[in-house]
């Protein structure tokens, strides 16, 4: 049986970004813009979880190991 090629681990530099965002504080630390009464602090919080759930199921897909027989 021949062994399927190795999968390339580069997708994991995209690790990085939703781990740098919402580090950025001094960018998101204000009021305005507000989205239906929410100031920009706390969306871009929220938004900062939606886009690491977004990354980290992009790079999962990209580098499983396919099992399957």
């Amino acid at each position: 049986m021949p062994t399927p090629a190795p999968r390339s681990r580069h997708w994991q530099w995209l690790l990085v970004l939703p781990t740098v965002a919402p580090l950025l504080t001094p960018f998101a630390n204000r009021l305005e813009p507000t989205l239906i009464g929410v100031p920009f602090f706390f969306w871009y919080q929220i938004a900062c979880a939606v886009f690491a759930i977004v990354i980290i199921t992009a790079v999962y897909l990209a580098t499983r190991e396919d099992n399957r027989e």
